[in-house]
């Protein structure tokens, strides 16, 4: 075992805690969603189709996103982990404000990626206040 995935077990968390065998199927699935309305957002700006600010919030996603586990599980900080999982919850709701009026079939399919990331915004910030 690594020392994350120790760091992590030693950590108080909330009873209704997912078992951790959940998250990579979870994150399997919206990868997924992810990787297909955001290509396809990102290229509707490349091309022109719609402005180019509204590639902002969905980069802005995807940094936050990515930058959770380094966050986390690298420098074991929950307080800027619970500030990054912030940042990617409003990120996803600011992208999809900016996609409707163009495409809103890509705002609808992020409603699974929002429900999970405000679950688990919830989740960080249980255990960030548990572990202060």
């Amino acid at each position: 075992m690594n020392d994350a995935y120790l760091w992590y077990q030693e950590l108080i968390r909330p009873s209704w805690a997912p078992p951790a065998y959940l998250f990579g199927p979870v994150w399997t699935v919206l990868y997924i969603i992810i990787a297909i309305s955001f290509g396809v957002a990102l290229y509707l700006v490349a091309t022109k189709k719609i402005p180019q600010g509204i590639a902002i919030p969905f980069l802005c996603n995807i940094a936050f996103n990515l930058a959770f586990t380094p966050i986390q599980f690298g420098l074991q900080n929950n307080l800027l982990a619970s500030v990054d999982i912030l940042l990617t919850l409003v990120t996803i709701l600011w992208a999809m404000k900016s996609i409707y009026p163009h495409r809103k079939w890509i705002a609808y399919a992020q409603i699974p990626y929002l429900l999970w990331v405000s679950f688990a915004s919830v989740l960080q910030l249980t255990i960030t206040y548990l572990n202060f």
